[in-house]
């Protein structure tokens, strides 16, 4: 599996930047893929994920109501709009995917070590 994250860089506070993550790969139509984060110092949280199950999406509360991830399964491609930025979501952001996606991931997501597989990161700032 590979994952080809773009679409980082410098916006505004309160303006919108959209990441693609392009990814490869998956020998079944059974995966998630979520978006983490990691601001200077900071430990990796996660912001959002797609499972493919069933279209699943969950969201960091941080995020909730302001990014939107979804996938578009014509291009291999998960993307996640990002509206109303603040200088809190400044961080790089990393896509990863687990291609056996198990238990309850209602709750499960956000933990990194469920990963098996993770894109290079993408700087996105949001300052004036």
């Amino acid at each position: 599996v590979q994952l080809q994250a773009s679409g980082g860089g410098l916006v505004q506070p309160g303006g919108s930047l959209r990441l693609s993550c392009a990814f490869s790969g998956f020998t079944l139509d059974y995966y998630a893929i979520s978006w983490f984060r990691q601001a200077p110092g900071k430990e990796r949280g996660g912001v959002a994920c797609f499972h493919s199950l069933d279209g699943g999406t969950y969201y960091a509360d941080s995020v909730k109501g302001r990014f939107t991830i979804s996938r578009d399964k014509a291009k291999n491609t998960v993307h996640l709009q990002m509206n109303s930025l603040n200088s809190e979501d400044t961080a790089v952001y990393y896509c990863t995917a687990d291609d056996n996606p198990s238990g309850n991931y209602r709750y499960g997501w956000r933990d990194p070590k469920i990963y098996d597989y993770w894109g290079q990161g993408t700087q996105v700032t949001v300052s004036s």
